[in-house]
């Protein structure tokens, strides 16, 4: 009979915590109801405090309340906006923003993270130097073997640092011809070397031997080492070797 009670005991606790154990969503107040479909409803873009008074009509004191008690139910989460830092937007815990508004991997917390980018640029710079002809997507993969990051790049990033990196004459973009040091890689393809052998930042050099002339010529595609159309008998890349 004493186990009995005790059971019944035991059921008759658990009827009384069933309360507790609803989730978040279930416990909303009408305004938080309100405000959290809206934020849901706007995905990755978050929204501005502003905007939801206008479309919820929403008294000031009301809402400000209400998102309170959200963030504290972990429903939803501040976020920091690359054009409008001052301003508190608001997004679903289920979503991440979007790079439109937070710039991506190169923001923090709104502001350009000068300090990664050049410690990436750095990094590219060593890799196009230890490996003397390099395309984009080898830059990409060694980053992605090496883990020095514990963020996944895109190509288009590193495109973006590449540029940038060839803009500041650091590193000099070329098309492969097929040969020497070029020999795997595909005739035309675009790829990086650095601007000195030092691999650190050189002068730009003046004239039309600044870059390698198969870059602008119109017969690239017909370009093979043992073809009549030639790199072992074209006079501007020789002269282009020897400048």
């Amino acid at each position: 009979m004493s186990a009995g009670m005790n059971r019944s005991q035991g059921l008759s606790s658990l009827k009384r915590k069933q309360p507790d154990s609803k989730s978040p969503i279930e416990s909303l107040t009408e305004h938080e109801r309100i405000l959290y479909n809206l934020i849901r409803s706007k995905q990755d873009m978050a929204i501005w405090t502003r905007d939801m008074k206008r479309e919820t009509n929403i008294p000031d004191n009301v809402l400000n309340k209400s998102l309170k008690s959200l963030q504290a139910k972990k429903l939803i989460k501040e976020v920091v906006t690359i054009q409008n830092k001052g301003r508190k937007h608001y997004i679903a815990t289920e979503f991440e923003p979007s790079k439109e508004i937070t710039g991506g991997a190169w923001y923090v917390e709104g502001s350009l993270d000068t300090e990664f980018i050049n410690f990436l640029k750095k990094h590219c710079v060593k890799i196009i130097y230890e490996q003397k002809i390099v395309t984009l997507e080898e830059i990409l993969d060694t980053i992605r073997r090496s883990r020095a990051f514990n963020v996944e790049f895109t190509t288009q990033q590193i495109e973006e640092i590449v540029n940038a990196l060839v803009l500041d004459n650091e590193i000099l973009e070329v098309k492969s011809t097929g040969m020497g040091e070029f020999n795997s890689i595909p005739i035309g393809k675009v790829c990086y070397r650095c601007a000195s052998k030092a691999g650190l930042k050189a002068e730009p050099k003046i004239g039309a031997m600044a870059s390698i002339p198969c870059g602008v010529c119109p017969q690239i595609s017909l370009c093979t080492p043992d073809g009549i159309i030639s790199p072992t008998t074209c006079v501007y890349y020789t002269k282009w070797l020897d400048f």
